[in-house]
């Protein structure tokens, strides 16, 4: 078999979809299990949608994702260019190729005929408007005739018109379609540029494209594209037709209508490679009971017959336990670096980075509810609900609160080592002298220093984050404020 090549073709018109980033990622893995090549291309023919800026995001996005193309615009190769705009002159000397070959013409109508005669169809029934051929059998002088006289025309594909048209593909196997439903696609149009299907199909030959890798929207075009290779004689490549990334049961995901991009996911906080195994199980189910893969396991195991043929929801409550899983399997230091800018954005009071982060680690599912969680110590709630000292499991209420901080105060204020183990050295013993339990003693703890029920950690760990000289004031306004209540 010839060496594998697979290709990512995006189009740059903003940011990255999730959708288009799994495409990107099974081309990926199909040309590396192989040993193949990944070849990145710019479809710009589009150049109404381009929008600034939007080739940068998709390299950073794929260097991101640690999918490193092997031949692109920015690293060359045998088969360049690699941005489809600087292949114009090349798709136009193809189409008449096709028109000498008898499987492609020139057509000359105008728009004005073409949109009469699509209301003409509309006011017969027909719910959508097709060509009518009416140039496809024109005399070759008349043809030449009009070309002489420079009048504009596209040049259309000749479809056969009876027949089953068919194509294999590897997920959703043979796939026939009655020829008399295709119509004579454009081709070339007047203005000299190729649609987007023949540039395609003209590229991934020239390219040596082996394996062709989409979303199955395509595969209603699919049966046109086998058709021009074999008017050209070129070797068909490997379908994969992937199912649709949906945000319901019922509406795909979409850039167009908002829907969230990669550059969006990584703003909110959730990791790179959290995002990238997510997607590689959204519509791919690999044997064994494994979700959680690295790189070097997703090449492996990847096997493109493992796609699902059902449309895969992308649910954001899946993605935020598979980041906190991620988050969970981290060093300490390590979550430490990536949290460290989340906290600093609204913490400025001097605190222990590790020990805090070391505590919120085990309690984070994604970077960006980090702030929320840290934001008591630069910002201590005054007003905070009193009834947060009440907890059935610790048995505590307002009064008990105030009878523990009242004991806790003196054991804080004598305390020296104001480390985790030596505020907890410190407290912790008077639970058994008042013979009470230790969450009646420090449960409250918490509460005063952060004014809310969750916190980052016990009460001696929230102390020891934010320094003695924070701990001790807001103690005292605690007791004072539960003294004013009870």
């Amino acid at each position: 078999m010839a060496q594998v090549r697979t290709r990512f073709a995006p189009s740059p018109t903003g940011y990255m979809h999730v959708g288009n980033l799994r495409t990107a990622l099974y081309a990926y893995l199909t040309a590396r299990h192989e040993n193949g090549v990944f070849i990145l291309r710019i479809e710009d023919t589009d150049q109404a949608r381009i929008v600034d800026g939007a080739v940068d995001i998709i390299y950073n996005t794929l260097r991101e994702c640690g999918m490193t193309w092997d031949e692109g615009p920015d690293v060359g190769g045998d088969y360049g260019p690699y941005v489809q705009s600087e292949r114009m002159g090349i798709f136009k000397d193809y189409a008449v190729q096709l028109v000498e070959k008898g499987k492609a013409y020139y057509c000359f109508c105008d728009a004005e005929r073409l949109e009469n005669l699509h209301k003409e169809q509309i006011a017969a029934g027909e719910t959508v408007g097709h060509y009518d051929r009416h140039c496809r059998d024109l005399p070759k002088e008349e043809v030449e005739r009009r070309l002489a006289a420079g009048e504009p025309y596209v040049i259309r594909q000749k479809m056969p018109t009876e027949g089953i048209v068919s194509f294999d593909d590897l997920i959703y196997g043979r796939i026939e379609v009655e020829a008399a439903e295709l119509e004579d696609q454009i081709l070339i149009k007047s203005d000299g540029m190729p649609t987007y299907n023949f540039a395609n199909v003209v590229d991934d030959h020239l390219m040596g494209i082996t394996h062709v890798i989409r979303g199955n929207e395509y595969l209603s075009s699919s049966p046109k594209y086998n058709l021009l290779y074999e008017a050209f004689g070129w070797e068909k490549p490997i379908y994969i037709h992937c199912p649709p990334v949906m945000k319901d049961a019922h509406s795909k995901l979409s850039k167009r209508n908002g829907d969230a991009s990669y550059q969006d996911l990584i703003k909110q906080g959730y990791l790179s490679s959290a995002i990238l195994n997510y997607l590689l199980l959204l519509g791919w189910s690999p044997k064994g009971d494994q979700e959680v893969f690295s790189r070097e396991e997703m090449i492996e195991k990847w096997n493109p017959a493992w796609i699902n043929k059902s449309p895969a929801i992308f649910d954001i409550q899946k993605l935020r336990a598979f980041n906190a899983g991620y988050i969970n399997r981290m060093s300490d230091d390590e979550f430490t670096e990536l949290a460290r800018p989340w906290i600093e954005s609204v913490v400025k009071t001097p605190i222990d980075l590790k020990l805090l982060c070391m505590n919120l680690k085990p309690r984070c599912e994604i970077l960006s509810d980090l702030p929320e969680r840290v934001m008591f110590i630069d910002n201590m709630p005054e007003d905070y609900d009193l009834a947060f000292y009440r907890n059935k499991k610790f048995k505590t209420d307002e009064s008990t609160a105030l009878t523990a901080l009242k004991a806790i105060l003196p054991a804080l204020e004598a305390n020296e080592d104001w480390t985790r183990e030596g505020v907890y050295n410190a407290c912790a013993p008077l639970a058994q002298e008042m013979g009470v339990k230790g969450g009646w003693l420090l449960y409250p703890l918490g509460i005063a220093l952060s004014g809310q029920q969750a916190t980052p950690g016990g009460g001696t760990d929230v102390a020891a984050v934010i320094g003695k000289d924070l701990t001790l004031e807001r103690v005292r306004k605690a007791i004072a404020k539960l003294q004013g209540a009870c």
